[in-house]
């Protein structure tokens, strides 16, 4: 990838953990998530990552909210790529698998190795949350599988070098086509510190010819944007990562924060990508209609 290839910006629409007592933004219903894709749309988001709530906000990982979500989203939108997540603890894998398997998103995210997976309160000198986040190769190796057979387009979430290199392998099974798509996460305590030059170096250890990114987590997250844009990557937003924009203001919308990460990659002087062009850089399908 370089500065001359298009943005592809990415929003993740309302992640498993915040809620509406932290940000009245985030949707919970079909309804509320096909407003925000509107919104994300509209101001030039071409991905949009989907966890699934009930409409009274918790999480599910049941078919019918997944594909009553997804289908309110393709009512309201003309276009957009389509992005399931997968990562959870104490999920079973074969009921992650169902969800693809019934509704075959275009992309899909798979966390690439397993890691403590903490946040910290400096102010509180204590962890807020702590666990252990198991993603082992065998339950990898049986995501891919899926989805190669289902045709969907694996997105890598790494969270530390290692991660990157536990690609290397996978390749070599045969498991793992390339060109791969390909997210540097940072800002998970727990995961690689979230600076420029370790995005530069997970960036530099990823596969060549690969498309890739980097998703932010909370404050740090516009810095990494920055730092994304001048190597030459892409971005992702949204209310699952950060609740604020660059000022401390917190987002009405996700379509606030799509709005700053356009008017960032168009000030550095890139452009963003339209849907067509996402779809034909992450070798993606585009949208069939019934």
């Amino acid at each position: 990838m370089s500065l001359e290839h298009p943005v592809i910006i990415t929003c993740a629409i309302s992640g498993a953990i915040a809620n509406r007592e932290q940000c009245p933004a985030i949707p919970y219903t079909p309804e509320e998530y096909a407003a925000e894709a509107r919104r994300i749309v509209d101001e030039g988001g071409v991905m949009i990552h989907i966890h699934a709530r009930r409409p009274d906000g918790t999480p599910s990982y049941e078919i019918e909210d997944f594909q009553a979500i997804t289908e309110a989203i393709n009512a309201e939108v003309d276009d957009v790529i389509i992005n399931y997540s997968t990562g959870t603890i104490g999920v079973p894998v074969e009921k992650r698998l169902a969800y693809l398997r019934a509704l075959r998103p275009d992309v899909a995210a798979l966390n690439m190795g397993s890691m403590n997976y903490a946040k910290y309160s400096h102010s509180r000198r204590e962890f807020v949350f702590d666990m252990v986040f198991t993603n082992p190769f065998t339950e990898i190796i049986e995501f891919l599988t899926a989805m190669n057979e289902l045709g969907i387009r694996p997105e890598h979430e790494c969270f530390d070098v290692g991660h990157v290199g536990s690609l290397a392998p996978l390749i070599d099974m045969g498991v793992l086509r390339t060109p791969l798509h390909v997210d540097c996460v940072m800002g998970v305590v727990g995961g690689i510190p979230p600076t420029a030059r370790n995005l530069a170096l997970m960036a530099d250890n990823i596969p060549a010819g690969s498309h890739w990114g980097v998703v932010g987590i909370s404050r740090t997250q516009w810095m990494l944007i920055a730092a994304a844009l001048t190597l030459g990557g892409s971005i992702r937003v949204g209310l699952e990562d950060n609740l604020y924009l660059p000022d401390g203001t917190m987002a009405r919308s996700n379509g606030e924060l799509v709005a700053k990460a356009r008017q960032m990659t168009q000030d550095i002087g890139r452009t963003p990508a339209t849907v067509a062009q996402a779809r034909e850089i992450l070798g993606v399908a585009k949208r069939t209609t019934a």
